[in-house]
């Protein structure tokens, strides 16, 4: 199949293995950040990490969605679909994230809320239009590649004159996501959380084909950071890791671009303008790990005002502590593992996840827990063993 089977040949990973080994410097540590999800996933399926010197280290970034989306606003979702009698609609891996008390949207479901899962948000429309008697809220979420579908079925519902349908936007914008990342790398005492130590980001796929690289030049203009855009085969990721430490090994900080084959500087202008029609910036938006986070994220816009959940029912937000023993916080900033948190694959596993990075397969820890965790048993020693067992 072109674009797939060609970017997971083992010969060609073998041979991308050894071009990065003979350019990285035994002398320093390369610390590399793939902030999407999909890299994240993709890292942990095909062994990534077991394929580099032990000297470059791959940081799992805050690139999912599901991941990132603060309890808060799932408290908010479970409030609607059970307090204003609404048929709330939403991604499948939403239902399952963990919210206040441990509840989801799926438990809400199961008390009685009518809350289903769709495919896309012309779905929500769609039920919208076969039920005018009751409120259908979208629960959106996501970063840019989801932004330009939700921005499509708000217009289309104002072309419909649609009374029965909302949006309650909780989509995040990746570059400001960057930035919250890089600042919280700021010495401390700047009120930030801790960051990892950052040498080099592998930038999103996905979301790029929307954006385009430009709005990552910050990256290298203000950070002195560099950026090299991939896509998500196993090929891709090595390739951007190899061009991430040829940048660095000669001081460079430029934005790169590796997945030609579907991403531009300048991106899709027919999205960019669809989603400019419908939303406004949000002067500020909490994410999960990171805090507040000025102008991340999106709301809808006057003109399409009534298609606002938030404008339409009382949904005041509450800002909420993980659970005391995830650390998914930390997991998204990159300053720890999935497997330092004492709960992973114990009391939180992909079945009964505690933390949302065990929920969506571009999760971290789901991610892990999948494909890496009996590798920590094989490289751990017997005295790991002896006390997991």
């Amino acid at each position: 199949m072109k674009y797939v089977d060609e970017f997971r040949d083992g010969t060609l990973a073998c041979g991308l293995a050894r071009a990065i080994a003979a350019e990285v410097r035994p002398s320093r540590d390369y610390h590399l950040m793939e902030f999407c999800g999909g890299h994240t996933h993709a890292v942990s399926r095909y062994g990534i990490q077991d394929l580099l010197p032990p000297n470059v280290r791959l940081i799992h970034g805050p690139g999912c969605p599901v991941c990132v989306l603060p309890i808060g606003r799932i408290d908010s979702a479970i409030a609607l679909a059970q307090e204003h009698d609404v048929i709330l609609c939403t991604y499948g891996d939403v239902l399952r994230v963990p919210a206040s008390e441990r509840r989801s949207l799926l438990q809400a479901k199961a008390a009685g809320a009518d809350v289903r899962m769709v495919y896309s948000s012309l779905d929500a429309l769609r039920i919208a239009q076969e039920t005018p008697d009751r409120e259908v809220v979208f629960f959106a979420i996501g970063f840019e590649t989801t932004t330009p579908p939700t921005a499509a079925a708000v217009r289309q519902a104002k072309a419909l004159g649609l009374k029965n349908f909302t949006a309650f936007c909780n989509h995040v914008l990746t570059p400001a996501a960057i930035r919250g990342i890089l600042d919280s790398t700021a010495p401390e005492g700047t009120g930030r959380a801790k960051g990892a130590r950052l040498d080099g980001i592998i930038g999103p796929s996905h979301v790029s084909t929307v954006i385009g690289s430009r709005p990552y030049e910050f990256v290298a203009e203000q950070y002195q950071r560099p950026v090299v855009i991939a896509g998500f085969e196993p090929l891709d990721v090595m390739q951007s890791i190899f061009m991430l430490i040829r940048q660095i090994n000669a001081g460079r900080a430029e934005v790169e671009n590796e997945f030609t084959r579907a991403v531009n500087r300048d991106g899709n202008h027919k999205a960019q303008t669809l989603v400019a029609e419908v939303f406004d910036l949000r002067p500020a938006f909490e994410w999960r790990g990171l805090g507040v986070i000025p102008y991340s994220a999106l709301c809808i816009n006057a003109a399409y005002g009534d298609f606002d959940t938030e404008r339409r029912f009382p949904i005041p937000y509450r800002a909420v502590a993980d659970h005391k023993g995830c650390e998914c916080g930390a997991i998204l900033r990159g300053v720890k593992k999935p497997q330092d948190c004492r709960l992973f694959g114990t009391a939180c596993i992909p079945e009964n996840p505690v933390g949302s990075c065990m929920v969506s397969s571009e999760g971290a820890c789901a991610a892990h827990y999948t494909y890496g965790r009996y590798r920590d048993y094989r490289d751990a020693g017997p005295t790991r063993k002896a006390v997991n067992d």
